[in-house]
């Protein structure tokens, strides 16, 4: 009896129903999980936006024209408080351009803490690249101000111009940070803080993620955690944990715990760079996709022409425009329903799209309704 029922045990059938249930309950990797504090926030916090006006300098004649009116008074103003009184007409910004500076803080953020600051040009210049920010207070909306920023400029990227009409720009130049840039001089009001309940606030909401977060929780410290929507799980302090010790070693606990987050399937597209990011539950339904390119080349060429030799006449050049437009044939392809960004990949090399063309694409395939996904683009 006994040697059949191993016979009974060690069969193939019996063997791989064995496996089935190890895999089965053996958890997944752990490469797939992420803290939940990588995900959330504790929701004991406030936020703003900041917004000033400062100028760059140290550029290399690429800054704003002397037509721009704000940025010479700028100028002028700052070099009066300094002590100096120059004339408005007499100044050349050329190396100096206004901007509009941005930024956002928390309350968690105390008297002292560096943030990084967005720079933006308002006026005409050719690119920020090379140049310096000047002191510039940062505001909120109130008018308070909360922050100070300066520092060097990075753009990712480069303008090169020789003369009109040769020039080489590698990405958009006219946008830049300043990492760790800005520093507060003015901390947020803190919110009031529960004792008895603590709410993770997800960066990105979702009803899975929600939903696990507060399972795992609650497999860890019994039935204390709720999601309370997409965005926000609500954790109980048990009363053992209330003591601001044992509440402040829970909460960092909390935050240590790892689960399988979920998102939805978003294409990111930053026309200024060319970029391109799709996640992987991006799918495509079946769709014909047909793309071509319009070349229209100008070409002038000079004609002079030389009156008769004492003739009283006048030299006499003009332009010979040669216009052509080079149609270039539509190249089709049938785009099946793809799960995989590697199919999607080789169905749109197939018809040779470059990345600036891959957007249209997509804005496109969004349009018809074949691109089941979140379109941003930045």
């Amino acid at each position: 009896m006994q040697r059949t029922l191993m016979n009974h045990l060690t069969s193939p059938a019996c063997l791989a129903l064995v496996v089935w249930l190890v895999l089965m309950l053996v958890p997944p990797v752990d490469a797939a999980k992420v803290r939940v504090k990588d995900i959330c926030s504790f929701q004991n916090k406030s936020e703003t936006d900041l917004i000033g006006f400062g100028l760059i300098i140290g550029l290399d004649g690429t800054g704003d024209g002397n037509g721009t009116q704000f940025t010479t008074q700028s100028l002028v103003n700052m070099m009066e408080r300094m002590g100096l009184t120059v004339d408005a007409k007499k100044v050349k910004v050329k190396n100096v351009a206004a901007v509009m500076v941005t930024a956002r803080i928390s309350s968690n953020q105390t008297v002292g803490s560096y943030f990084d600051i967005t720079v933006s040009s308002v006026g005409d210049a050719n690119s920020l690249q090379g140049g310096t920010l000047l002191m510039t207070p940062l505001s909120a909306p109130n008018g308070t101000v909360y922050a100070s920023c300066q520092g060097p400029i990075s753009i990712g990227g480069f303008n090169v111009q020789v003369d009109e009409s040769n020039r080489i720009v590698n990405n958009y130049t006219l946008v830049g940070r300043v990492p760790g840039g800005g520093k507060i001089i003015t901390a947020l009001p803190k919110t009031e803080f529960n004792d008895r309940e603590v709410v993770l606030s997800l960066l990105d909401p979702d009803f899975t993620t929600a939903h696990r977060i507060a399972e795992r929780i609650n497999i860890v410290y019994g039935l204390t955690a709720y999601p309370v929507d997409a965005g926000s799980v609500r954790i109980d302090i048990p009363d053992s944990l209330s003591h601001p010790v044992t509440k402040m070693k829970f909460m960092s606990d909390v935050g240590q715990l790892r689960v399988v987050p979920d998102n939805i399937a978003r294409v990111v597209i930053n026309e200024k760079t060319g970029t391109i990011v799709a996640g992987k539950h991006v799918t495509i339904e079946p769709v014909a996709i047909a793309h071509g390119t319009i070349t229209v080349d100008i070409r002038s060429t000079p004609v002079i022409s030389q009156p008769e030799p004492f003739s009283g006449g006048e030299t006499i050049v003009t332009q010979d425009a040669q216009i052509s437009v080079n149609n270039e044939a539509a190249r089709v392809t049938h785009l099946k329903g793809s799960v995989y960004l590697s199919d999607i990949a080789k169905a749109l090399n197939k018809i040779g799209a470059t990345p600036r063309d891959i957007i249209a694409i997509f804005q496109a395939l969004k349009q018809a309704g074949a691109l089941r996904a979140e379109l941003v683009i930045l």
